[in-house]
This record gives structure tokens, C-alpha cells and sequence, in this order.
């Protein structure tokens, strides 16, 4: 393993389990420099319409989905078809497919088909059910502490 591997895969560790606010806010802008022609995709489980993911999804993803009924996606980090589950397990089986009225986003409705749906894991070594399985913790600040903390200020708490 190269220094760089163990650097991104410290930084992806305390990003994926540590609890301090950091938004990628710059994720769509390198999304629509590159040349990865995608649109988001919500997956929300249609049992307990939970919202489990938000990826991408190009016209190759979305014709592997409708035709498999699993989910799939375009992974932009990696440029390539990204079918959940196919090294996990944790496929999702695809219920329905929504369209939003711009035609820009669609909606994947699913049924987990095994531990989780997000690629990382609790404690106890299992997958999560969701990837937002933190929620930005508000507790013991006024209303005025509120409006001056910074982002980084922030912390994230379990759900």
C-alpha cells in the first residue's frame, strides 16, 4: 500500500466515522467539470421510505437497473457502473423508478435485500441500513450560538 492509499484511506475513515461537520460542497462542481454525463438518484426504501442513498446515475446505470431490477449507478469517483450490492451482498431490489418534473434527478423506490444499504459499517461489524445514519447534533446551543458557529463548528451524532 502507497502512503497516499493509507492518507485517503485515514481521511475517508474520520470522514465515513468521525464526527465533525465537513460537506463536500464542491461534489457537484467537479461532477460537472468532469465528463461523466449523470444526474442524482435518491433511493428511498419503499417499505419504511427511508432515504437510504443519493449517487448518480447515467443512461448505462439507469438501463442496468431497468433491466436487472437492482439497483445501479454510476460511480464518479471511479467512472465505472457501480451495481450495489455485487461485492457486498447488499443489493436492492429495485420497486419503482420516479422521474422528477425536469427531468433531472429520478428516484429509485427499493427493497434492501440483505444487511444495509451504505458501504460502510456500525461497531458491531454490520452494515448500516442507510448511509445518513448521523444527524447534526443542535443540542445545548442558543438560538444566537447557532447563527455564529461556523460549519466546522458543527457535530455530527448518531441517529
Amino acid at each position: 500500500m502507497k502512503s497516499s492509499d493509507k492518507s485517503t484511506e485515514s481521511f475517508s475513515s474520520e470522514l465515513e466515522e468521525g464526527n465533525a461537520l465537513r460537506l463536500d460542497f464542491g461534489k457537484l462542481q467537479a461532477i460537472g467539470r468532469g465528463e461523466a454525463a449523470v444526474i442524482p438518484v435518491a433511493v428511498q426504501d419503499f417499505d419504511t421510505k427511508d432515504v437510504l442513498i443519493v449517487a448518480y446515475v447515467n443512461q448505462e446505470a439507469l438501463a442496468y437497473t431497468l433491466t436487472h431490477g437492482v439497483a445501479a449507478f454510476w460511480s464518479t469517483s471511479r467512472n465505472e457502473l457501480w451495481v450495489k450490492g455485487a461485492t457486498s451482498g447488499d443489493k436492492l431490489e429495485l420497486v419503482d423508478v420516479r422521474v422528477n418534473c425536469e427531468q433531472n434527478s429520478i428516484l429509485y423506490l427499493v427493497r434492501p435485500m440483505g444487511a444495509g444499504a451504505c458501504h460502510t459499517k456500525d461497531d458491531d461489524g454490520k452494515a448500516r441500513a442507510s448511509c445518513y445514519y448521523r444527524r447534526v447534533d443542535r443540542s445545548g446551543n442558543t438560538a444566537g450560538e447557532r447563527e455564529e458557529k461556523s460549519e466546522l463548528s458543527w457535530r455530527l451524532a448518531p441517529v
